[in-house]
């Protein structure tokens, strides 16, 4: 659809408007956390999602929940364009936050499912989980695959109208609080590895289903290890066509790369450092200069890359990153931001530990210590959505034009791998 600036700016206006009548408006950026992850109590971080699902609830009532989905679908039928003017003002005020999970359920399992699912998954899913309603993470990696998704192992036997799955699966965001899940699973080990997989939508409170939260280093437990073992699933809740498995798995990575760096206050970044330190009386330091200034640049590069984009847009033009008819998600750019937005996280950890030195690592009890669950953190960003060698990988062959890698494995059946 064409879209004008003052079509956009009118929509600000309304939704400014909008969000006054909701919330208060938001505090001084300075002061606000800097943690990528979250490091809360299971009942502080249940609460939490439970602010968020009720804003989301509000929001996808009054229209701006789900606002670039088709009208049918629940949607309002506007643009991503209109979608990120809201996301802009939303930033001005002080709304309930983020979550991993609820990010996973409204931007990569409920478009997915809208792809690819049938009549009665998208009646009993799509919905809700914009709504949030309902909630669903990933269940993709594994401790035996690592970066190479294709090559997981866990299992998925025909038994009649349904499904056993007996496996591992790890690195699930927020899955002891999710009721659903999009499995991958491998059902036939006979085929090359990319070929031999097929996706479910698995309730969580299946029998046999065991979610173990894991302690990170930076305190928190977002994440977590979920045991398989002999799960029952019925055929009705595969997610597309069996063997179809990767072609799910590529749609929704892709829908996680294109919204990775979306929220440009994740980790917080150039406004909270030199506030900290002017604070310190360090932004005479050489050191400190310089790494403030490369996170400055890389900040204003995305701002740049971003605009760019969204004058493409307003101009006619199509967005970097879409979805084809076989329900893959056109990668390379998704790739190139996703791997640009994990570089500036790592730049405000470098630039952090710059800035406070021993501070980082001892609780001065000036705020300065907040900085630690950053520097943990970011680290996870590095691997979430595919690690930064993955993303190297896909940027150099499909949008760099460079050979692909030497595969050994290219047309080997899977259980012929040596591992």
């Amino acid at each position: 659809m064409t879209v004008d600036e003052k079509e956009l700016a009118d929509y600000a206006d309304t939704a400014r408007t909008w969000l006054a009548e909701n919330l208060p408006p938001r505090g001084d950026a300075a002061g606000r956390s800097v943690a990528v992850f979250h490091d809360l109590p299971f009942d502080e971080e249940r609460a939490l999602l439970e602010r968020i699902q009720e804003w989301l609830r509000v929001k996808f009532d009054a229209g701006y929940g789900a606002i670039s989905w088709p009208v049918e679908l629940g949607g309002a039928g506007l643009s991503t364009l209109h979608e990120e003017a809201f996301a802009e003002v939303e930033r001005e005020f002080a709304h309930p936050g983020q979550h991993e999970l609820t990010s996973v359920s409204t931007e990569l399992i409920a478009p997915t499912v809208q792809l690819f699912g049938t009549d009665a998954q998208k009646e009993r899913l799509v919905r809700p989980l914009l709504r949030g309603e309902a909630l669903a993470c990933q269940l993709f990696s594994e401790p035996s695959a690592g970066s190479d998704l294709a090559g997981l192992s866990t299992r998925a036997v025909r038994d009649g109208d349904s499904w056993v799955v007996t496996g591992q699966k790890v690195w699930s965001s927020g899955a002891q609080f999710a009721g659903w899940g999009e499995l991958i699973a491998r059902t036939d080990p006979d085929v090359p590895k990319h070929k031999g997989l097929t996706a479910f939508l698995l309730p969580m409170d299946t029998p046999g289903v065991d979610v173990r939260p894991l302690r990170q280093m930076s305190g928190g437990s977002s994440f977590c290890e979920v045991f398989l073992d002999e799960v029952r699933i019925p055929d009705s809740l595969r997610l597309g066509e069996v063997g179809g498995g990767w072609g799910v798995t590529l749609a929704t990575l892709g829908f996680e790369r294109g919204s990775s760096g979306a929220n440009v206050d994740l980790g917080g970044g150039f406004t909270q450092l030199v506030a900290d330190a002017r604070a310190l009386g360090r932004t005479g330091d050489a050191e400190v200069r310089r790494a403030l200034a490369d996170v400055w640049v890389a900040e204003k590069i995305a701002a740049l890359s971003t605009q760019r984009d969204r004058e493409t847009r307003l101009a006619g033009g199509e967005r970097a990153s879409t979805v084809d008819s076989a329900g893959s998600v056109s990668g390379p750019i998704g790739s190139l931001r996703k791997l640009a937005w994990a570089t500036r996280l790592k730049l405000v950890s470098d630039a952090a530990a710059t800035v406070l030195g021993p501070r980082l690592v001892a609780d001065a009890a000036d705020g300065t210590y907040r900085w630690t669950e950053h520097y943990l953190g970011a680290p996870g960003y590095r691997i979430a959505g595919g690690s930064d060698e993955v993303q190297r990988t896909i940027i150099a062959e499909r949008l760099l034009g460079l050979p692909p890698e030497p595969r050994a494995d290219r047309g080997v059946a899977w259980k012929d791998i040596p591992r």
